[in-house]
């Protein structure tokens, strides 16, 4: 068993299943992934609870709405003026080259799909591997502070690594199957809330076995 595959078996039975992404539609999967940029995901689902109650999980309402309504809807997610603005920005754009339909987009071979994400004004390599995952279900390793933070902690990865490098670190190791990394992401989220932390708290980790240096903080 290899590293990646190590940590996977660790976590999982620890945790279990985590039933991510929690939305009933690519849309709302997409725009839980811009909202959840820089802030807690308990602030992602008020924004999102409003958004449902104001029937606004729908490409042309979002549209539509003034921005300045967007950004009051949004707004516990914070960075809600810039957060509106990749909203409306990415669903005129499915709107003006899909023909308004996300399927249409998903169409995409997955590498042109990152690319096209990865366009979008407001979008970074997390974002858009998390829309290419949780949404498209491409075989995409989401890397995020939580899973560098545990990686350089256990001396899997230097400081300086790119994302890229994070990523292949999973990719080159585990089958390209997306409920596979769909799942290790999730329980790796849940390893940055429960121990990994800024300041870490080892005893009782799933992965302290696998620790095999002392800790930076």
């Amino acid at each position: 068993m290899n590293t990646a595959q190590q940590i996977y078996e660790a976590l999982y039975q620890h945790w279990g299943e985590q039933h991510w992404w929690p939305a009933d539609s690519p849309l709302e999967m997409i725009l839980g992934a811009v909202l959840t940029q820089n802030t807690a995901w308990t602030q992602v689902e008020k924004a999102m609870q409003r958004l449902k109650s104001e029937q606004a999980i729908d490409l042309n309402r979002l549209v539509d709405t003034p921005a300045s309504t967007l950004e009051e809807w949004i707004r516990p997610a914070g960075f809600f003026r810039q957060k509106a603005r990749t909203i409306q920005t990415f669903c005129q754009h499915i709107q003006q080259h899909y023909n308004g339909s996300i399927d249409t987009l998903f169409e995409l071979e997955t590498s042109a799909l990152r690319t096209e994400l990865l366009s979008w004004r407001g979008v970074g390599p997390e974002t858009a591997d998390s829309i290419l995952l949780y949404a498209a279900r491409r075989p995409l390793f989401v890397i995020d502070a939580y899973t560098k933070r545990f990686m350089v902690r256990h001396g899997w990865a230097d400081e300086k690594a790119t994302y890229a490098t994070l990523a292949s670190f999973f990719t080159d190791q585990l089958e390209q199957d997306p409920a596979l990394f769909n799942e290790f992401h999730a329980l790796i989220v849940q390893l940055g809330k429960t121990h990994c932390r800024p300041t870490p708290t080892c005893e009782g980790c799933p992965l302290q076995p696998l620790l095999t240096h002392p800790v930076s903080v």
